[in-house]
């Protein structure tokens, strides 16, 4: 069986929630398994109602620290504590994956 590629996106910007979710998708129908960590400003796009089609689409991971400092509300639909991680979290990503975006 062969080992499904893996596609690592930071996201430190609040904007192109579009493009992410377009890009996740293509991801999906080519088999490529997503990650995600928001952080800095890209937390802010949690709190975008379009954030909830990532569902299915990518594991997605959110810098606690960032989203705390922004005030954000929690909860986010189909998130928990364990969604929320810190800067390791990215490092690990970029680790495991074959191919790493910076949005």
């Amino acid at each position: 069986m062969k080992t499904p590629k893996k596609l690592g996106i930071l996201v430190s910007s609040e904007k192109h929630l579009d493009k992410i979710i377009n890009l996740c998708e293509a991801a999906k129908e080519k088999g490529v398994v997503v990650t995600i960590f928001f952080t800095h400003r890209g937390t802010l796009l949690t709190q975008e109602p379009r954030f909830s089609e990532l569902k299915g689409k990518a594991r997605i991971s959110i810098c606690r620290a960032a989203f705390e400092n922004h005030g954000l509300k929690s909860p986010i639909e189909r998130m928990d504590g364990k969604d929320f991680g810190t800067q390791a979290r990215n490092a690990e990503m970029i680790e495991e994956c074959d191919r790493y975006l910076v949005f």
